[in-house]
């Protein structure tokens, strides 16, 4: 019999407690397993003694899956534990697994395999940007980073611009923290004046900033104060 794969969510913000973004259902989980597929071994540690893990930390078998971990055999042998009968849990640098992260590999080569996946409840700074923005929630689309280069970047904002004009389909895309402000500022010279920008940065954090204006209007207003802050942006109309 295969085990279960958990996706578990963590907090966005390191000034946030587990407790207050995760449900306590999440803690009876994390609590049965001692096999842990992580982004990064020392934040995920970190976590798990933060959620007060009942089982010793030193206890724990981890396994990393990152931007190093390319390899099909690599994904293979992050598996096989569940193929044993071994249940694991993913687990994200922030937020919540296999959304914009490495994790998804994992999860596509479970549901090959048959191996059970079970989504669990917690924050994702791409859905509570949208949530927050006051922008069409019926549709649309995460498009993660921009091209970092000219001309490639505003034909990439002219082309989700169109899309959030001719199909009323919210675009929402990030940027390394320490480009954000290159980025919004490359937002106010290309975009339209009524095309609607929304900034939300620092989510679930005590500092948190969520404010949606029209470009006109960002560029009647001082600029946030977004520089090495994580950062989601989604464009409308």
């Amino acid at each position: 019999m295969f085990g279960t794969l958990y996706l578990i969510p963590c907090p966005i913000s390191d000034a946030t407690a587990v407790s207050d973004v995760t449900p306590e259902a999440n803690a009876a989980v994390i609590n049965s397993l001692d096999y842990f597929i992580v982004e990064n071994i020392r934040s995920a540690r970190r976590f798990l003694s933060k959620a007060h893990i009942a089982r010793p930390i030193d206890s724990i078998e981890f396994r990393e899956l990152n931007e190093h971990t390319t390899s099909p055999r690599e994904i293979e042998d992050l598996v096989r534990p569940l193929l044993e009968g071994r249940s694991a849990g993913v687990i994200s640098e922030a937020g919540v697994p296999a959304v914009a992260d490495p994790g998804a590999a994992v999860v596509a080569l479970c549901h090959k395999k048959g191996v059970r996946v079970v989504p669990l409840v917690g924050p994702s700074s791409i859905i509570m940007a949208m949530m927050a923005s006051g922008q069409n929630g019926q549709s649309f689309a995460f498009n993660g980073y921009l091209p970092v280069k000219e001309p490639d970047r505003s034909r990439a904002v002219k082309r989700l611009e169109a899309r959030a004009v001719q199909e009323r389909q919210s675009q929402i895309f990030i940027e390394t923290p320490y480009r954000n402000v290159k980025l919004f500022a490359h937002l106010l010279q290309v975009c339209s004046s009524d095309t609607m920008l929304t900034v939300a940065a620092d989510i679930t954090a005590p500092s948190e900033y969520i404010v949606t204006r029209s470009i006109g209007e960002w560029r009647k207003t001082a600029s946030p104060d977004i520089d090495k802050r994580p950062a989601i942006f989604v464009l409308g109309r």
